[in-house]
């Protein structure tokens, strides 16, 4: 992927650029080198392909990644994020773990226990939230457990939103211990079908991600809180996107629930105005 960072966050015009949107220029372009990693290699589990090409990829990243913290980026999004890690301290691992992350789309798809998709949501959108407070700034250390705690909130209300598209590909995140405690078979998700059990699972999933919501809310100190605009920016925005699929009747099998950019802006400038 070789268009500039900034272009890739603005392109996408998704809940990411106008969480962005009220960062100082630093830390708003070190957070646009982050999103252009994190969707360079999300991007490979979705690309066309084989496995073994896949895992070959996510190793071209891990090495680039070693170059990156090693001071020799090769890559467009590394030297930008070369100049990032220059400024905030942000450890390799979290990176490490994003990949492995991905790399658990490539092998796995199905999730037996909760337990084993919350180590998934962990990799893939917990650490995203531990790099950014990193860029950020925070003063307490319980603000870690506040990043972990919105990234499963806001994956899991991913999940809920993309349960079809997600099945079109093979994959079924819902754990299936979930499944069967409601009675609702991997052949009719895969097939669309709103069958009984399907409602109150959905309504199950979407306590849960709300449990997350909470733990994330209460894990958040007063004086970190200005700090964190640009997160809570991206949790109002998902929580909105939570409770519309609620008011929808957890009708995801149709066009794909979202919100409108007009209205993402506006809860973008209230949250922003709060915190002041």
């Amino acid at each position: 992927m070789s268009e500039a960072p900034a272009t890739l966050v603005k392109k996408s015009q998704s809940s990411f650029y106008y969480s962005f949107l009220f960062l100082p220029r630093p830390k708003r372009e070190a957070i646009y080198a982050v999103y252009a990693l994190s969707r360079s290699v999300d991007d490979i589990a979705d690309d066309s392909g084989d496995i073994a090409e896949k895992l070959e990829r996510l190793k071209a990243w891990r090495e680039e990644l070693d170059r990156c913290y090693a001071g020799q980026p090769t890559h467009p999004i590394t030297k930008q994020l070369r100049d990032c890690l220059s400024r905030y301290p942000i450890p390799q691992r979290y990176f490490e773990e994003l990949l492995a992350g991905v790399e658990m789309d490539l092998t796995i798809n199905r999730y037996a226990t909760f337990d084993d998709l919350y180590r998934y949501c962990y990799r893939v959108a917990s650490v995203i939230g531990l790099i950014c407070i990193e860029i950020f700034g925070y003063g307490r250390e319980i603000t870690k457990e506040y990043a972990v705690n919105l990234g499963l909130a806001l994956q899991l209300t991913n999940i809920l939103r993309d349960v079809k598209t997600d099945g079109l590909r093979g994959r079924i995140y819902l754990p299936q211990e979930d499944l069967e405690r409601f009675g609702y078979s991997e052949e009719d998700l895969l097939n669309c079908r709103y069958s009984p059990g399907f409602f109150p699972l959905m309504h199950f999933e979407a306590d849960r991600a709300r449990h997350y919501f909470r733990q994330a809310a209460e894990c958040l100190p007063p004086e970190d809180r200005k700090n964190m605009v640009a997160a809570e920016i991206m949790g109002r925005i998902y929580r909105e996107n939570l409770e519309a699929i609620e008011r929808s009747g957890y009708r995801v099998f149709g066009d794909r629930i979202a919100l409108s950019r007009a209205r993402q802006l506006q809860l973008a400038l209230t949250t922003w105005a709060k915190t002041r």
